[in-house]
Order: C-alpha cells, then sequence, then structure tokens
C-alpha cells in the first residue's frame, strides 16, 4: 500500500515548474517515456537526477518525469480512463489498477533468474496478484515497535527483545506510565488503517477474510475480537493513549515511551534528537509475530507503445546503482545491495528486515476481494468508536456492525 514510502508534496522544479518539464526536450528520434511519480519535494529532486542519469546513459530513450504528488491517484486512474497513462508509474494498490497494468513475467524471466532471486521474494510476491508479477519492487517498509531508550532507563525496564510478547509490552508500559509527568507507555493510532491493522489478525492466527474471502466469522471472529480488545484495554487500563497519528509525534516531545510505525519515523525522530531504539513486534504467545508490508513498485502501463523501452527503465530504476541511491528514503529491495551495504549490522535497519523474514505467506485482505474500499471503511469506522476514548464501544459489537 501506498503509504508514504517516500512522502509526498508539492511538486516542483526551483519553486513552481514541474519537474518533468526541466531540463532539454528530448530529441526527435528518441522514444519519448513518461515516468510517473508520486513523489515531490526533495525526494522528487533526487528521482529527477537518477532520471537525468539514465537519459545520458543511452541514445534511444528519453524519459520525462511527472510528480503527481498527492493527486497521484487521481491522475492514474484519469490517465487509464483516458487510455492516456504513463509508460511508467510507481504502484501500490495493486487489485484497483490491475487491468490497466502489464504483467512482467515474461521480461523477468528474459533477464534471468540470478535478476529475479535478487529481489527479496515477499516484496516480489506483494506486487503480484493472481500469480502475475504487475510491479517491480523499489521500496518497503515493516512495521516495528520504536521505544525511547531515555525512558526505558529512567524506569529501570529491559529493552524489548525479538521473541517478546504483547503481555512483555503492556508489563513495561505500566512500569514506563508516569501520570505525574504525562508520560504514556503506549501509543497507537486513534485511526487505525484498516490495512495495516490487519497484521494484528495474522500474528494472533486470524485474518480478515475466510479462504472464500467472506469477512463474517473472521473480521468478528474470537481471534480479532480478542486483537481489539487488547488495545482498548491498554487504554482503560491508563497505560496507553489513543493519537491522531502513530504516536511518533508524542515520542518526540518525550511523552510515549513506545508505538508501532514502518520506517518514515527514523527521520524525524533523530531529527529531534530522540535516543530511541526499535524492536520486532510482540507476539501473541505462540503465534509468530507478522507485519503488514508497505511497499512501492514500479509497473507499465498495459497500453504503452514503447514496452520495451519502458521495461528497459524499469531495469534501469531497479538496478543497484539506483537501488543504493535511494537508500536513505527508501529501505533496500535488492539483497546483493543490503549485503554490500551491510544494512544488515545497522542494528535500527536490521530490524525491518527480520520482520521481512517473518513476515510472507499473508496476503492483505486489500488483494483478495473487489470490495475492499466497502469493507476498509467499515473497518475504520468500527476500529475508531473502539478506540475513541470518548466512545470505547464494546470491540464485539462494532465488529459485528461490520459484517451485517
Amino acid at each position: 500500500m501506498k503509504k508514504s514510502i517516500i512522502r509526498t508534496g508539492a511538486a516542483f522544479c526551483g519553486l513552481l515548474i514541474l519537474l518533468a518539464s526541466c531540463g532539454p526536450a528530448a530529441p526527435a528520434d528518441k522514444t519519448k517515456i513518461r515516468f510517473a511519480t508520486w513523489d515531490a519535494d526533495d525526494s522528487a529532486v533526487a528521482q529527477k537526477k537518477l532520471v537525468d542519469e539514465y537519459n545520458a546513459s543511452q541514445s534511444k530513450v528519453e524519459v520525462s518525469l511527472e510528480t503527481y504528488g498527492d493527486d497521484f491517484d487521481t491522475k492514474i486512474a484519469a490517465g487509464m480512463g483516458a487510455k492516456d497513462a504513463p509508460d511508467v508509474m510507481y504502484m501500490w494498490n495493486y487489485s484497483l489498477y490491475q487491468d490497466g497494468l502489464l504483467p512482467l513475467d515474461s521480461y523477468v524471466s528474459k533477464e534471468g533468474a540470478k535478476y529475479k532471486d535478487n529481489f527479496f521474494g515477499t516484496l516480489l510476491n506483494y506486487n503480484s496478484l493472481d500469480g502475475k508479477i504487475l510491479g517491480m519492487p523499489v521500496g518497503y517498509t515493516t512495521h516495528v515497535v520504536y521505544f525511547n531508550k531515555d525512558l526505558f532507563d529512567k524506569a529501570k525496564v529491559e529493552y524489548p527483545k525479538a521473541g517478546w510478547t504483547w503481555d512483555d509490552l503492556k508489563a513495561a508500559a505500566a512500569k514506563l506510565t508516569d501520570k505525574k509527568a504525562k508520560i504514556a507507555g503506549f501509543a497507537f493510532s486513534m485511526k487505525p488503517d484498516p490495512y495495516d491493522f490487519e497484521m494484528y489478525y495474522w500474528s494472533n492466527g486470524s485474518s480478515y477474510l475466510d479462504q472464500g474471502g467472506t469477512p463474517a466469522g473472521m473480521v468478528n471472529g474470537p481471534a480479532g475480537i480478542a486483537v481489539v480488545k487488547q488495545f482498548q484495554d491498554m487504554l482503560k487500563a491508563g497505560i496507553a493513549i489513543a493519537t491522531d497519528g502513530s504516536g511518533a509525534s508524542e515520542m518526540k516531545t518525550g511523552k510515549v515511551a513506545m508505538f508501532i510505525n514502518g520506517s518514515w519515523s527514523i527521520d524525524s525522530l533523530r531529527a529531534a534528537k530522540i535516543n530511541f531504539g526499535v524492536a520486532e513486534l510482540p507476539t501473541f504467545g505462540a503465534q509468530p509475530a507478522v507485519s503488514v508490508i508497505s511497499t512501492s513498485g514500479v509497473s507499465i502501463y498495459a497500453n504503452s507503445k514503447h514496452k520495451d523501452a519502458a521495461w528497459d527503465f524499469v531495469k534501469f530504476w531497479t538496478s543497484e546503482a539506483s537501488n543504493k541511491a535511494r537508500i536513505g528514503y527508501e529501505l533496500p529491495v535488492l539483497k546483493s545491495v543490503v549485503d554490500s551495504q551491510k544494512i544488515q549490522d545497522d542494528p535500527t535497519m536490521s530490524v525491518f528486515y527480520d520482520m521481512l523474514d517473518k513476515s510472507g505467506g499473508h496476503t492483505p485482505a486489500s488483494y483478495l476481494t473487489k470490495d475492499w474500499s466497502k469493507l476498509s471503511d467499515k473497518l475504520a469506522s468500527a476500529l475508531e468508536q473502539a478506540f475513541n476514548p470518548t466512545i470505547l464501544a464494546d470491540p464485539k459489537k462494532v465488529l459485528d456492525a461490520v459484517v451485517e
């Protein structure tokens, strides 16, 4: 799911000129390729540099970068509707756009096993649908627990370790909570994204849908109710708070000891000079902890008139050099880059890859049902009612209402 793996904002070149229009026009004899990104600001400037490098590296293709920012989905949908979508585009919502995307399996096969095997298999699966590769991975994040080391040290609480449980987290949160100082042991979103929240169902041995794609008995099954009740019980016990965001903003003020998020929070916590660590998600006991994966890929428009040229650019964009160039705002998706850059030696980054290793074999409900938008809206409402401190609705009742 597109979850600001690369942050979006207002596109610019200078201040007002679109990046797509910057630089010299393509020579008339070159094949012109359009490449759409949801990025803008500093990330888009970095992408434009890579596009310029590609254009300078060969003489047959000229790529123009189109930065859509927050209008990405609107413009992609409109382009596909008008049969005039960009040749290459960033992608995340494969179930929605699948009819407009070119299956890439034949291209990947021609590159050989070495090319395909260099991608983490779980990420390839997240960029596939119905057994067809619809996008090549370029970035991702799993979810981890962020914790404030200074608050842990002050309360003399042991740092979380791999294999810890939700009971361990709740015990730590109770010790870390300081009502006089207005410090909460744990924070989570009052309005969690249902796509992300399914990872807790998985970790508790369940999911939103049964094998036939039916949510009844699953969304509101015993395991799901237990998950929602657990979060709500932490609120009632006063050891957690429900926030408008992830909890990162509160940690930056020193008022939260733990929260869960993807890699998006790393830079802001470092900029705020927070002494933090990250840990794997806790388990529910016998079941292993599982993270949902937010991933970005690059896809080719099914009606592109220049499919081979588009694939050549996709290869460049997914190459080792490009993957290395994007380190800092994307977690590398190539095994060779992770090895060569010694990313597994980084105590922060390595945890995201540890969670990746443990999170295969689960398919988000958004990939499995065409009614995901409707189900997601109902789930979002139910979770908000359960976690809003002024409501704290009964988990069973609100989840039953989702499947009525």
